[in-house]
């Protein structure tokens, strides 16, 4: 069987304060084996899903770490937002993904629901599969009303008692948490701003009023543009390709088409295969004449997303993201991989038996940052995307003038963040280095050399976008620390890589050039 792996896909009520999504999003990533998949930020909702993915204890530990930092950080009196709401942390659903059941995802709800119902005073409701009732099982019942609703229903009304904690809200409002099948979150643009167009589009499209099955809409004006909102339940049930049709034929009632749509979060492979082979009209298509399966399979490698040439074909092209705080990242994630190939190549041979432990040890730990690096060629593109999209941001009056400038500011600033987080790694990845050069196998020790040079080269190239960020703020406080302990990251590199390239050209008996 394979190892247990589950996936959170957690939502926020925030995403015009970026340090807020960051401070959530490293309480996630402070658990060693969570790894941080994607992130999505939605201004006019006022809304970021994080998903997240790894071992079932680290996730469920992660989820708490991230629902504690939201709480302390949301305040839900002073948020304002298109999407419904009844929370800082508004829904929090678990995915099987390998080796574990939906069984298994229910235990994680209720035990995690207790878990901040009590120890963080924030009432919890459990909902699809983990509902306890069966007006619980559809979240959008849970949230009637959103956060002001509930304030004032949640101390009389019996019927909105929680399951877990206390019978009154907070700042932090309550938060949904359950089981479910993977959902396909996506938002359909029409051709028009009237937003009655979309919310009767959405009315027709939607389960609850006699559209399709496995499919909840809203109709929004999102950017100026009829906007409607859907999350796919079951997306075998009701394929994502008939959808998208049902939404165009109704639209074109009143006369519109659609603009564009947009994914929230991931989507799983299939359902694009099957959109795809709906409306090329492949009937007699099989999944093995994907040419990346086949090479997969041919190569006897695990399914993959193709990310090493997905990436470099996105690097190369005209767009501004993924850039050199992405490629950092990425050749940091390489650098940790030779680290680990090393130590890997050290464990369990008799001749480095009095440094097996002490291999085993690095090897675990820069597997871990081998993710953590990965998962942060995705993270720099999303903050830079979130400066971008502050730039844009309306400015006629000098309120949102002040406004405009301050999600800059905060969006700036939090894209020295990633960059100077995978600096304090990629540094990690040189200590890592030093025992594995000094006492691993010494056929792979240039390896261990060059993966040390990646990371230098990883964190010279993190230095610069961390400084250019930070050239229009060199006198806020936070840019003030930024920029001391970047130096003290860099004097500590130069030092490190001086004795590592000292060691490989001892021990290694390098060729003199």
């Amino acid at each position: 069987m394979p190892a247990p792996i589950v996936e959170c896909i957690a939502n926020y009520s925030e995403a015009r304060r970026p340090e807020v999504i960051e401070a959530i999003a490293r309480a996630i990533q402070s658990v060693p084996e969570a790894i941080l998949l994607d992130r999505h930020s939605d201004l006019d909702h006022n809304r970021t899903v994080l998903t997240f993915a790894g071992p079932p204890p680290a996730i469920e530990e992660a989820a708490f770490r991230s629902i504690a930092k939201a709480a302390e950080l949301i305040n839900l009196d002073e948020h304002r937002g298109e999407h419904p709401r009844i929370g800082a942390t508004d829904v929090v659903p678990f995915v099987p993904i390998s080796g574990l059941n939906m069984q298994d995802c229910v235990e994680i709800a209720r035990r995690l629901g207790r878990r901040v119902g009590e120890g963080l005073g924030v009432p919890v409701y459990l909902y699809e599969q983990a509902a306890t009732r069966p007006d619980r099982q559809a979240l959008e019942d849970i949230r009637r009303g959103q956060y002001e609703g509930l304030r004032e229903e949640i101390l009389t009304n019996p019927d909105r008692q929680p399951d877990f904690g206390p019978s009154r809200l907070g700042t932090a409002g309550a938060t949904v948490i359950g089981a479910r099948f993977p959902l396909i979150a996506y938002n359909v643009y029409l051709t028009t701003d009237d937003v009655e167009v979309a919310r009767k589009v959405a009315k027709a499209v939607r389960h609850s009023s006699g559209g399709m099955r496995y499919v909840k809409a809203l109709g929004l004006l999102v950017d100026g543009r009829a906007q409607v909102s859907i999350n796919l339940t079951n997306y075998k049930g009701s394929p994502v390709a008939r959808v998208v049709e049902l939404v165009r034929r109704e639209a074109a009632r009143y006369g519109v088409g659609i603009h564009h749509s947009e994914l929230v979060g991931l989507i799983p492979e299939e359902a694009l295969v099957d959109a795809a082979v709906w409306y090329l009209q492949l009937d007699q298509f099989e999944p093995e004449q994907i040419l990346e399966r086949r090479i997969r399979a041919a190569l006897l490698e695990p399914a993959g997303d193709g990310k090493p040439v997905d990436f470099l074909e996105a690097l190369a092209s005209e767009e501004p993201a993924p850039g050199g705080g992405s490629a950092a990242a990425y050749t940091g994630a390489e650098a940790a991989a030779l680290v680990a190939m090393v130590a890997r190549l050290t464990t369990g041979r008799k001749k480095y038996a009095a440094v097996d432990g002490q291999m085993r040890t690095v090897m675990e730990r820069a597997e871990a940052l081998r993710h953590s690096l990965s998962a942060a060629v995705e993270e720099d593109a999303a903050a830079f995307q979130a400066v971008m999209a502050a730039f844009k941001l309306p400015k006629g009056t000098p309120e949102e003038e002040q406004e405009r400038a301050r999600a800059i500011q905060a969006a700036t600033l939090n894209a020295a963040q990633v960059p100077l987080r995978v600096a304090r790694q990629l540094l990690e990845v040189l200590d890592l280095a030093v025992p594995v050069v000094a006492a691993g196998n010494l056929n792979a020790i240039t390896d261990g050399g060059t993966g040390a040079e990646l990371a230098l080269a990883a964190l010279q190239g993190a230095s610069m976008n961390i400084r250019v960020n930070l050239a229009g703020y060199r006198d806020h406080p936070q840019s003030i620390e930024m920029l001391s302990e970047l130096r003290s990251l860099l004097e500590r590199a130069s030092q490190t890589i001086q004795r590592i390239r000292s060691i490989v050209e001892e021990r290694g008996g390098l060729a003199p050039v």
